[in-house]
């Protein structure tokens, strides 16, 4: 079956590099453009050199890609330009079809004299609509049979079926042979090497050849998009899951190589064809060997044979590949794409039947990038979330106090998540929504003094983005906020520093600052925050020192004022009001005005009560002076020097602790890092949850930020207190799970919005 088989097939492939056609013909074009018709010796050695270096080209490029094992590449190419190109081969593949079969003096024009030539005269509209009508019979008989030899036979009996219907009319060959129906003949004495004799490199034109490059190139890129797709899909077809794309290309850049050298067009894997030979029996070297031997006798046999071949039989299988391949491109595609990726198929196609095949491919190309930065910035969002202080609050423990006073104020701190690529097309939408914040109908609303913008999540910035930040910075420094940036990437700096946003990486004085987490500058926000709570609050001679709850307060940058006459103002003085009002007594009757529900306290009050009553006094106002005289007795004093560690992560749980003075931080270890978590102020419980709940070990680990002073509860002291003073057991408890329901609704706030 195999030796029927390939006689079939021949015929078949004989016409298997059509879709090549069309870059050939313009290669032939742009030759004859500079040689002229005159002289036809440079015209058929140029196009001889030009079609042999395209294949050498082609072979190159193959090889290049899969010996650097970049078979995948193409992949990256957008898939409906590629089906645009198909289309437009189709549809020069039908152009092609109708000069050959309509027997035409010229290339196909879109003009009205040629409209008339080939729907009026009937001469010629008979000619190439009889190979039109048999293409689409074939395509009805294939949808209703599926046999892959429909094609081959199908061609094998039509120009019998041909000479048959001449025979039964009595119609002359020759004059069937005159009028268009029949090639013409060809010399049967001329060998089969003859085509040799064509390269005359003494006549050939270079500056014609050299012309032939941006169709060469363009023939190279046909080839190269089709190999990598072909070759997996034939795989899957045929069931192997082995199938190497970068071998295939070294294949296919070693035969389209020795092709040129050898003086022969360019050649690849054609998925149609090769599932069609192999779903023949033509699954096996052997069966290769033979399809190559019968190729090279038809080869030795001449080209005697064309001039019995009907055109119809020509051109109906022209007709049939480009309408196939038109089906492929506007059929197939229908409601399966994008349709903006349509549109740029149907132009594609529509530029290379008016202007050319390489010109197509430009202009397909650049709708290609227009169109993805239009569905880019269309459908990528370039905000991730935006909320305000009140929702994102810092991983610091403050006092109750200061936390009441930051959840009055902390509106005025503006954090804005980014993510995604942001460029041109993108930073439209947050200088949009910045905008939008500062415009004076939002601003009497929700007046801001901070603008965080967290780069996390953003993969780069390109130059017209970093431009747009410098206009942002303008626009908040006339509104007097702060513009701070956070998790800024190495590239993602680099481009800031070129447009200006700031001179340097060091330069980061004023309204402008930079922090390596979003967690260290809601930090920075609060803390300036905070500055005006403590230069509002009167003293406290009974309670902890201002200066240890914020470190380094005095080293605080203000560029701008922290009070004045405006809606942020006013609302920092509400809040101070709101919070400081009340007065505290002591035994000396001396009155000052501070923090309101304070418990009454003596002036010759020790450590750990005083303490204890800054931490829980608010959170319990109705507490007595001896509730926490006697939770006192069960505290015990401890000191720790800078950078020590006071527990490690793995530890057991055996003490929870409340800081008198300095800082604290809490790390954690995440892949192999250590990642701190929290800062931890005086006046705050630190270990409770775990002690309560009797954990084998801590989860994380405790280190001194500065020389620091705390009190700890040991497992001991908590089971002596619950048998000794039991009510006094379940209050602390109480007050202790208000840290934990804050720092719980902290890290709940963080998931939600970073989701």
């Amino acid at each position: 079956s195999n030796i029927s088989n390939n006689i079939i097939l021949n015929i078949f492939y004989f016409f298997s590099s059509l879709p090549v056609v069309p870059f050939l013909h313009i290669m032939v074009e742009k030759i004859i453009a500079v040689t002229g018709t005159e002289d036809s010796n440079a015209v058929i050695a140029s196009t001889m050199v030009a079609f042999a270096l395209s294949s050498i080209m082609t072979g190159l490029a193959f090889f290049l890609l899969g010996a650097l094992k970049l078979g995948s590449l193409i992949g990256f190419f957008p898939r409906h330009i590629l089906v645009g190109t198909i289309g437009g081969v189709g549809w020069f593949l039908i152009a092609t079809g109708i000069e050959v079969s309509g027997r035409l003096d010229h290339d196909l024009e879109y003009t009205l004299p040629m409209m008339r030539t080939l729907f009026l005269d009937s001469h010629v509209f008979s000619l190439w609509f009889s190979s039109f009508a048999v293409a689409i019979l074939l395509r009805i008989i294939q949808a209703r049979i599926t046999s892959p030899l429909v094609v081959p036979g199908f061609f094998m009996i039509l120009p019998l079926a041909f000479y048959l219907i001449a025979l039964v009319l009595r119609l002359d060959v020759n004059t069937l042979r005159e009028q268009g129906w029949i090639f013409p003949l060809v010399e049967s004495n001329t060998p089969f090497w003859h085509f040799y004799t064509l390269y005359d490199f003494t006549a050939v034109n270079w500056r014609a050849v050299a012309g032939t490059l941006p169709a060469m190139l363009a023939l190279t890129f046909f080839g190269v998009l089709h190999v990598p797709i072909n070759v997996p899909a034939l795989g899957v077809s045929t069931n192997k899951d082995d199938v190497d794309v970068n071998k295939e290309l070294v294949a296919h850049g070693i035969s389209n190589a020795v092709s040129g050298l050898f003086g022969s067009v360019q050649n690849y894997l054609v998925y149609t064809n090769s599932l069609l030979f192999i779903r023949s029996g033509g699954d096996s070297r052997v069966a290769g060997v033979m399809l190559a031997g019968a190729t090279a006798a038809l080869w030795m046999i001449g080209p005697w044979i064309v001039g019995y071949i009907p055109v119809m039989v020509v051109g109906s299988l022209i007709f049939h590949l480009g309408l196939d391949l038109l089906k492929e491109a506007l059929v197939d595609t229908w409601r399966s794409v994008h349709y903006l990726e349509y549109l740029t198929i149907c132009v594609i196609i529509a530029c290379m039947a008016v202007l050319g095949f390489v010109e197509g491919i430009l202009v397909g190309i650049i709708l290609a990038c227009v169109f993805f930065v239009v569905q880019n910035a269309r459908s990528t969002d370039a905000i991730r979330a935006a909320c305000t202080g009140k929702h994102m609050r810092s991983a610091v423990r403050r006092l109750y106090r200061q936390e009441r006073y930051l959840s009055e104020v902390a509106g005025q701190i503006q954090v804005v998540k980014l993510q995604n690529y942001l460029f041109f097309g993108t930073i439209d939408q947050v200088e949009r929504a910045i905008r939008g914040m500062l415009d004076e109908h939002a601003w009497d609303k929700h007046p801001i003094r901070f603008l965080v913008l967290d780069l996390q999540l953003v993969q780069g910035v390109d130059f017209s983005a970093a431009e747009a930040f410098v206009r942002i910075r303008r626009l908040l420094r006339a509104r007097q906020v702060y513009m701070i940036f956070c998790n800024v990437g190495q590239d993602a700096q680099k481009a800031l520093v070129k447009a200006g946003v700031w001179a340097d990486q060091l330069d980061m004085e004023g309204d402008l600052k930079c922090f390596e987490h979003l967690t260290d500058a809601l930090e920075w926000c609060e803390n300036i925050l905070l500055t005006a709570y403590f230069s509002q609050r009167p003293k406290q001679a009974l309670l902890a020192s201002p200066d240890t709850t914020i470190p380094n307060i005095q080293q605080i940058d203000h560029h701008f004022p922290i009070f004045g006459s405006s809606p942020r103002h006013e609302m920092l003085h509400n809040a101070i009001h709101h919070v400081l009002k009340g007065k505290i007594h002591t035994e000396q009757n001396t009155t000052d005005i501070i923090e309101s529900h304070t418990p009454l306290v003596h002036s010759n009050t020790t450590q750990p009560t005083l303490i204890l009553v800054q931490t829980f006094g608010e959170i319990f106002p109705d507490a007595s002076f001896e509730f926490f005289h006697k939770l006192s007795r069960y505290f015990e004093r401890d000191t720790v020097e800078k950078g020590r560690m006071i527990y490690r992560e793995g530890d057991p749980c055996d003490y929870l602790l409340i800081l008198e003075q300095g800082s604290l931080h809490s790390t954690m270890t995440l892949l192999k890092d250590s990642v701190t978590v929290e800062t931890i102020l005086p006046g705050t419980v630190v270990g409770e949850m775990g002690m309560f709940v009797s954990s084998p070990s801590r989860t994380r680990s405790l280190v001194a930020e500065n020389d620091s002073v705390y009190w700890k509860l040991t497992k001991e002291s908590f089971a002596h207190m619950l048998k000794q003073d039991p009510q006094i057991a379940n209050q602390f408890i109480l007050l202790t799970l208000y840290f934990s329901s804050e720092r719980l609704d902290t890290m709940t706030r963080y998931a939600y919005i970073l989701h």
